[in-house]
């Protein structure tokens, strides 16, 4: 092989990797990240441990639904620091808690099966929550051992800072599955 040959393969060579870097870049950017889920406030959905892919895209072209399970970065802690919780609140909605643990939507209640138990400390939903026309209002399934929106260093969601949807269970390999939201 001559010099030339070789040369010309290299700039091959890296010109594939380059566009394999950019491609991967642009894939997690824009299109789906891997997040891992760290405590318990998501069972019996989600379990310590689990990895799941995050659709960024689908928010791109419609609004958040009642019961999707969103990610979005905790305000108070690390840079990196996410969390998953599946939104029970739209904008424009009145959320409320009463004393015996049943969620209000604009005075109906919620019919839901996705808490783990009663609620015990409706927080800050207590008294009534009227979201903004960017706001949204999340719990945690396992609602007793969860911090959401009831608690104030966590409080209502902007749509702006959603980094995307669950969509794809990836590990513990013996539990594939897409991530079921309704």
């Amino acid at each position: 092989m001559t010099t030339k040959e070789i040369l010309k393969e290299i700039l091959s060579t890296s010109i594939y990797l380059l566009f394999v870097l950019l491609f991967t870049f642009l894939l997690v950017k824009y299109v789906c990240q891997r997040t891992e889920v760290i405590g318990d406030s998501m069972q019996t959905t989600l379990y310590d441990g689990d990895n799941l892919m995050v659709d960024k895209i689908s928010y791109r072209f419609k609004d958040p639904e009642r019961f999707d399970i969103i990610v979005f970065p905790y305000q108070y802690g690390p840079k990196n620091q996410y969390f998953i919780k599946r939104i029970i609140g739209l904008p424009g909605e009145t959320v409320r808690i009463d004393e015996y643990g049943i969620i209000y939507i604009d005075d109906k209640a919620l019919v839901e099966s996705y808490g783990k138990e009663v609620i015990k400390d409706p927080g800050r939903a207590k008294e009534a929550i009227t979201l903004g026309e960017d706001e949204y209002f999340v719990l945690g399934d396992n609602r007793n051992n969860s911090k959401d929106s009831r608690d104030p260093s966590v409080g209502t969601i902007d749509r702006d800072i959603i980094m995307g949807k669950a969509w794809l269970q990836i590990w513990p390999l013996n539990k594939i599955h897409f991530v079921k939201h309704q």
